[in-house]
């Protein structure tokens, strides 16, 4: 049986896009053994049906933090067999990359983004130009590599020669959710508003904030954490929006999809800083869809065409908060179009599952048995 190794750099707990590619791949009978990163705020991981490794960092964060990564990702992998090595995104590529070639194993590259096109990196040239720089030097020798949407794959085939299929990072397949008592947010009756996914710049947080200043009879939910979590919990309470906005945390997955059950109107309005976000399918849109919850979501060229294929939401018009309002008023309390869109949920959710899109990852590996 053989064994494959992914590596990401974040700690694993909330990565639901490498535990499902995990599990398929155990369904296909390779070993798996999963690697990240241990923070001194990780939460323990449950029981998982696969090895995992968090390694211990000196560098939280920055260029050092990506070497020291590198550095000892590479030592891991050279001490351990391994017949195939899955990298996730650019930052773990450098390390599975030399090893791929020391061993002389086949090397598989999941881009779960356009990396070098994330906004973080958008006013730093020296960064932008370094990773860049290990793109070029990587992606055309590499003969495996899927991504997350059409728009991503056409551009790095263009721009490296390298095939990219695409594989969506869709849920796994639920029935709909009975919500237990204890685990209800209803209890004031209020309209639930979601937004689930890491708070980083670009993702249009601010501007619902904002917004929810022209909005009665709703309240906003924003779960998970990120770069601008103390910022935007500033601006609540500059706004005096607290009765308004609530700030959830880290949710586990398994405990995330009761409260997404729960929501009234999905949010996904990233702003279109480069690339990255304009070319996105961002997971929060799947587990939305798959928890049957109407969306609101950027004028984006993908998130556009899912929405408007199954007319399951809303797009947004532009990030401006009153124009927000305006929309987020209408999402949630014009029956007409509620109706529609639920009466479409259904369908969406059984076509856009992890189950119908593991067929091609499952296509992607079946030579590496």
């Amino acid at each position: 049986m053989k064994k494959v190794i992914l590596s990401v750099t974040n700690d694993l707990v909330t990565d639901s896009r490498v535990h499902k590619v995990a599990l398929t791949l155990l369904k296909m009978n390779f070993k798996v053994v999963l690697v990240g990163r241990k923070l001194p705020g990780s939460s323990k991981l449950g029981h998982r049906p696969y090895k995992t490794k968090r390694l211990k960092l000196f560098f939280k964060k920055g260029p050092l933090f990506y070497a020291e990564y590198n550095i000892r990702l590479f030592w891991f992998l050279r001490l351990r067999k391994g017949d195939v090595f899955l990298a996730n995104d650019l930052d773990t590529l450098p390390a599975n990359f030399l090893i791929s070639k020391l061993k002389g194993k086949p090397l598989v590259y999941d881009s779960h983004e356009l990396f070098t096109e994330v906004p973080e990196l958008l006013n730093r040239p020296g960064k932008k130009a370094f990773w860049r720089a290990i793109e070029r030097l990587i992606l055309p020798k590499i003969s495996k590599a899927y991504t997350v949407s059409e728009s991503i794959a056409r551009l790095y085939q263009k721009k490296y020669g390298t095939p990219f299929r695409v594989v969506r990072n869709l849920p796994h397949r639920e029935e709909l959710l009975m919500v237990p008592p204890e685990k209800s947010l209803t209890a004031d009756e209020r309209k639930l508003i979601l937004y689930q996914g890491a708070l980083n710049i670009g993702r249009g947080l601010e501007y619902a904030i904002k917004a929810m200043q022209h909005l009665k009879g709703a309240r906003l939910l924003i779960v998970g954490d990120g770069d601008i979590t103390l910022p935007l919990k500033k601006l609540v309470a500059d706004l005096k929006l607290a009765d308004r906005v609530s700030f959830m945390g880290k949710i586990p997955l398994q405990e995330l999809k009761y409260l997404t059950a729960q929501a009234h109107l999905g949010l996904s309005i990233e702003e279109d800083l480069g690339l990255n976000y304009r070319y996105a399918l961002p997971n929060k849109l799947f587990d939305y869809i798959q928890q049957q919850v109407p969306v609101l979501v950027s004028n984006l060229p993908e998130m556009r065409a899912i929405v408007e294929a199954y007319q399951i939401g809303m797009i947004l018009e532009k990030h401006d908060p009153e124009v927000l309002a305006k929309q987020l008023q209408e999402a949630l309390f014009n029956r007409d179009l509620r109706e529609q869109w639920i009466e479409n949920l259904p369908l969406a959710a059984r076509d856009l599952c992890w189950e119908h899109e593991e067929k091609i990852l499952e296509d992607i590996f079946r030579d590496l048995r």
